[in-house]
């Protein structure tokens, strides 16, 4: 099992990732950013958030999550050190217990409504702030960085 596991989404000022499940999220500001930290790990995500992929990840390998399928299984197959979570809602709430890190990026929009990062209930965590990155300064983009506290 990777040592690091690391969520990774863009969202909206209420917490938001899509406005609906089949949404091509065109509103994200940060892809070069998740193409840089993404680059040569494996990024795990939902067979919605997969078709909803405007380009291939090249350079990465996909791990397409099913309803079906044991977070702690996928996990362990997971040959590198590093992978990514890469959504959508309810796959960031099923790989919640494993995470190590979370990589959040707001983005100056308000849904109301849509998919939430966490689509299901989670339990609380505390997190330590680890870094800050500079996405688009003049538009008020960065990306948060924080490690998960072991309890």
């Amino acid at each position: 099992m990777p040592s690091e596991i690391i969520l990774i989404a863009a969202v909206t000022l209420d917490g938001f990732i899509a406005r609906h499940s089949s949404e091509i999220t065109k509103w994200t500001k940060d892809l070069p950013l998740f193409k840089e930290q993404t680059m040569g790990h494996p990024v795990i995500m939902g067979s919605n958030t997969f078709h909803t992929l405007s380009n291939e990840l090249v350079g990465r390998e996909v791990v397409i999550v099913h309803r079906n399928d044991d977070p702690r299984e996928i996990l362990q197959k997971v040959k590198s050190q590093k992978c990514f979570i890469a959504g959508g809602g309810k796959i960031y709430s099923r790989f919640y217990p494993f995470l190590t890190h979370l990589y959040i990026t707001p983005h100056p929009y308000v849904f109301g409504k849509g998919v939430k990062l966490f689509s299901d209930t989670v339990s609380e965590a505390e997190v330590v702030f680890e870094n800050l990155i500079q996405v688009n300064e003049n538009k008020g983009i960065f990306q948060y960085q924080y490690k998960v506290k072991q309890k």
